[in-house]
């Protein structure tokens, strides 16, 4: 029992650290480094798409060449169609440029307009609203004569009639 108990102890100890130390990758270090970069190891899905490097020419066979490089002759070519493509933007971006200013002087053409309207709808309410005030001011003027005239009628006549009685 003895010797038990301090192996058991001492197994413990060795299977805890053990567990706390990160296990070493799976693929062994290169002992040399090469020339050449390697890739690191893919770890994308079987359905995911991947990026396969771009073959400059194909024979008719349909086996890739070698990328040969360019002569001056066609580094010309390339740099004139670069040209002409940044020429054809730049005239498709000044004609842009010249529909939207023509488009922005509309624009502003007819919020002026607009304005102008508005400004002018906004006095006429003014205006109607001033007359409006000035209507109900008659309104209540000529209630207020009306009820001062039959007053002093009913007044007239109820003193009429208190004096026929005496």
């Amino acid at each position: 029992m003895r010797a038990v108990v301090p192996s058991l102890l001492g197994l413990s100890l060795l299977c805890s650290t053990a567990w706390a130390v990160e296990p070493a990758p799976t693929s062994p270090a290169p002992a040399v480094a090469s020339a050449a970069p390697t890739a690191p190891p893919q770890t994308l899905p079987a359905n995911k798409p991947r990026v396969i490097p771009a073959v400059a020419t194909v024979n008719p066979n349909g086996q890739p060449q070698e990328v040969q490089p360019l002569t001056a002759e066609q580094l010309a070519k390339n740099k004139a169609l670069q040209d002409l493509k940044i020429k054809a933007l730049v005239k498709d971006q000044s004609v842009r440029l010249q529909q939207l200013e023509k488009a922005n002087l509309e624009a502003l053409a007819q919020n002026q307009e607009l304005q102008l309207k508005n400004d002018n709808l906004g006095v006429q309410v003014q205006v109607l609203q001033s007359e409006r005030s000035a209507q109900m001011f008659i309104y209540g003027a000529v209630t207020l004569a009306v009820g001062v005239l039959l007053g002093f009628l009913i007044a007239s006549y109820a003193q009429s009639k208190r004096r026929r009685q005496w």
